[in-house]
């Protein structure tokens, strides 16, 4: 990973700070005690890649398998082990014990500082093993306190062990909340396995849905930050998505990622066997934009292995395979680690003033608001070739403002000349609704298919915002000229 000193640091402003300097009831002590508040919770997210959308161009995170059994089924959901070639949630290559998920931690650690969060998020649930879960976050937080504790759960058995994971100061907890209605969870899950019996349709639907709220109220109560993941599953729960946005503002998340079905036949699930199909990015985004008036939305998720390493836009699980960091001695250094995030911050501030600059004085009256893809290895910067891109940040851009909005996964381009034209027709499909490619270079003959299908291509090395108010204000008088 790329030292901070190498590179400039995006730090684009976060919503809910943004709503701590404009929020309140215009009365100063209780303005004063909204932004103290934000301020506290700003703090505890500013280091969490998932958790903030900022923090993710910078920190990385691991996943450690430890967690194989799963205790409902899911129809979009089919545990895989040895599939290196495979990313999504449910996937590892190996699994591994809690002494071997803490030695790994430690080994990682040393070899990326920039690493700050170990969760588990399976491969099945991690609170069906909470033994083996919870051994190996007391290893952890032994041999390096100065990491953050997270974990992912279908939310079943949620509330028996709240007290646990205050004692842990697990201070991150996620659960995938698909429905807050039973018939619709019906649709989604073949059965619950609850107290030794099984389950099936409304019935195990609505234990679920009970324990789910009670384990969200539960983490609320204890203080402890809660993200909903909720899958958008077309004409299943994609309309029902506002209402489970609703409740669980109500019952205190702090943050809502809605994330597309996956569903690819190849995958062996229930609902890629049927022909189930996953949402077009478009009616992704209408459903996030439907919700983020109500809370916090994440949208920079990459739906990652079980066992996934590094930046949220890359998986370096396959450097540490198990043969290779059993070997592999930790050298944990807790001041160079500091000393490596200091460096972060203070880039990321460097990069603040440089993107505060670029949005002073960028007012575009009643100009449309137009979608443009971002090919960057992170850090905030346009940085990364069109060929060698695996996914093109996407961005909003309108008026004075430079929105992220999604990332989308293509293929990479360059490929040695082995299907590149199959590669493009992908890389098209998925920027389609994009005006332009910010990228850092490109080749001719990309370029030149870009240009007839209407996209323009910018060659830049900056600040993603910067470079993408600059190409607006082109975008914006050319389009005067035309009228």
């Amino acid at each position: 990973m790329t030292s901070p000193s190498t590179r400039l640091l995006n730090s684009p402003a976060t919503e809910s700070t943004t709503q701590a300097k404009s929020g309140g009831c215009g009365c100063d002590s209780n303005t004063s005690a909204t932004v103290e508040r934000d301020e506290k919770l700003e703090e505890r997210i500013a280091k969490h890649p998932c958790y903030s959308e900022d923090a993710h161009h910078h920190y990385a995170r691991m996943h450690v398998a430890v967690a194989p059994a799963c205790n409902i089924q899911c129809n979009y959901c089919n545990r895989k082990y040895d599939c290196a070639n495979e990313s999504r949630p449910g996937v590892v290559s190996e699994l591994l014990t809690p002494e071997q998920a803490a030695h790994k931690a430690l080994v990682i650690g040393g070899k990326i500082p920039q690493m700050t969060v170990v969760g588990i998020a399976g491969p099945g649930d991690p609170l069906a093993n909470p033994e083996k879960t919870f051994r190996t976050f007391e290893l952890i937080a032994e041999q390096a306190p100065d990491i953050k504790l997270c974990l992912s759960t279908n939310g079943l058995m949620l509330p028996d062990y709240i007290d646990r994971i205050k004692q842990l100061n697990i201070d991150h907890v996620t659960i995938t909340i698909n429905m807050v209605d039973p018939e619709i969870g019906a649709k989604i899950y073949p059965w619950v396995h609850y107290k030794r019996k099984r389950y099936k349709g409304i019935e195990g639907a609505t234990i679920l849905h009970e324990r789910q709220m009670e384990g969200l109220q539960a983490l609320k109560n204890a203080d402890i930050l809660c993200k909903v993941n909720s899958v958008m599953i077309p004409g299943i729960n994609d309309h029902h998505l506002v209402e489970v946005n609703r409740v669980i503002r109500e019952k205190g998340a702090f943050l809502h990622n809605i994330m597309p079905l996956i569903s690819a036949p190849e995958h062996g699930t229930h609902f890629g066997l049927t022909g189930q199909r996953g949402p077009t990015p478009k009616e992704l985004k209408e459903v996030q934009d439907n919700c983020s008036g109500n809370m916090k939305m994440m949208r920079h998720c990459r739906q990652c292995r079980a066992d996934a390493v590094g930046l949220l836009g890359e998986d370096r699980s396959q450097e540490f395979s198990k043969e290779k960091f059993l070997e592999m001695t930790p050298e944990y250094d807790m001041e160079q680690r500091a000393t490596v995030h200091e460096g972060i911050e203070k880039f990321k501030e460097e990069l603040k003033v440089a993107k505060d600059k670029a949005l002073a004085g960028k007012k575009f009256a009643n100009s449309p608001k137009i979608l443009v893809a971002v090919a960057t290895k992170g850090g905030g910067l346009v940085n990364q070739h069109f060929g060698h891109a695996k996914e093109f940040q996407i961005y909003e851009v309108g008026g004075d403002e430079v929105r992220f909005v999604s990332h989308r996964k293509i293929d990479q381009y360059c490929q040695g000349g082995y299907g590149e034209e199959a590669s493009f027709e992908h890389i098209m499909k998925a920027i389609a609704d994009c005006k332009a490619v910010l990228v850092s270079k490109i080749g001719n003959c990309p370029q030149e298919k870009l240009q007839e299908a209407g996209i323009q291509t910018i060659e830049a090395y900056d600040v993603i915002e910067k470079v993408a108010l600059e190409f607006y204000e082109q975008y914006v008088k050319e389009l005067e000229n035309r009228e």
